[in-house]
């Protein structure tokens, strides 16, 4: 049993989530409380610090806190903690996150961004873990389209904390749907299970699907309106891809949340465009697609492993990662911990 642990925390639309870890691959303890957006970010700040408070009198006899991370929808100034009009927290614009958690908890916490936290999981414990690999990108389609980045094994930033945001992509640029980013076409208006229930009462005026599994239900049944759905959510993952591929060059890109569950719908046609819209994947295209282990010099397009606690999971190990960096372990540590 280790003698540390730490506290993570998911900021979501829907709900907060906190947990405590000790660095395995489960909780040892969690909570789970609803976000009440409608009262305010103070309100949401004062929940979640509750929360907080509540795991950490629950170790008091043993374990030894090693810190606390939070994560959160972006994007997001860092390491100032400051949210810049974030599309899924409508009128926390400008809001000092970290200040305000900070100044409530009496404590220095870590911060990101919840996609580079799904990231910073998949690569230690998840899908990197498995394959040895130390630089990555995910996709998380869930309501909106969350991306992070992680090379050599640490989470990339760009200058202001905002690198990464490949959710906002534009896949179609005439027409495109309005996105809450304040642009149009983006890819979170196509591959995302907002965007998925948005295309079904288009295109099937006559269904009030309540899920994005709903409309997927009514694709395998042949339904061919329900079946374009899919095909424009593959050809515009497709699209984003290239951009990422022929950009960033990674032997893995990972794609995750509740639309992936319709992979079988997807896929084909995002393979199918991928290979036609990218050279480089052409050139590095793998002989099996999802092979038990990778080829060398390859582009990998898998579906995430650790699922929708990957963000919690990476709020939790936030910490130790940030004690390995100030303690100067180096980057062989955090390529191969």
């Amino acid at each position: 049993m280790s003698d540390t642990y730490s506290i993570g925390v998911d900021l979501g639309g829907t709900n907060l989530r906190i947990a405590s870890y000790d660095g395995g691959i489960d909780f040892l303890d969690s909570i789970l409380l609803p976000t009440r957006l409608a009262e305010g970010p103070e309100r949401v700040v004062r929940d979640m610090c509750e929360g907080i408070n509540t795991l950490r009198s629950g170790h008091n006899g043993g374990r030894r806190l090693i810190g606390i991370g939070i994560g959160s929808p972006g994007p997001m100034m860092l390491p100032e903690g400051t949210l810049r009009n974030p599309p899924n927290l409508p009128g926390w614009d400008g809001f000092k996150l970290r200040h305000a958690i900070e100044s409530a908890l009496g404590t220095p916490i870590a911060i990101e961004c919840d996609a580079n936290l799904a990231a910073l999981a998949e690569q230690k414990i998840g899908a990197g873990k498995t394959h040895s690999v130390s630089s990555l990108c995910v996709l998380t389609l869930g309501t909106g389209v969350g991306s992070g980045l992680i090379l050599r094994g640490r989470i990339w930033h760009g200058v202001t904390g905002m690198g990464g945001e490949a959710g906002h992509i534009i896949v179609q640029d005439e027409g495109g749907a309005a996105c809450g980013c304040g642009g149009y076409g983006c890819l979170e208006q196509y591959a995302s299970a907002s965007a998925v229930l948005r295309m079904a009462r288009e295109r099937i005026p006559d269904l009030s699907p309540a899920t994005a599994q709903d409309v997927a239900l009514l694709a395998r049944s042949g339904d061919a309106r329900a079946v374009s759905i899919f095909d424009t959510v593959g050809h515009s993952l497709a699209i984003a891809l290239t951009s990422l591929v022929n950009t960033l060059n990674l032997p893995m890109y990972l794609l995750g949340g509740g639309v992936c569950e319709a992979w079988d719908l997807f896929a084909p046609t995002m393979f199918r465009d991928l290979f036609q819209r990218s050279y480089i994947y052409r050139l590095t295209r793998p002989d099996k697609l999802a092979p038990s282990s990778l080829e060398g010099n390859k582009t990998y397009i898998l579906g995430a492993q650790l699922g929708p606690g990957a963000g919690l999971l990476g709020a939790c190990l936030l910490p130790y990662q940030s004690k390995a960096l100030q303690s100067g372990m180096g980057e062989e540590l955090l390529v191969h911990q």
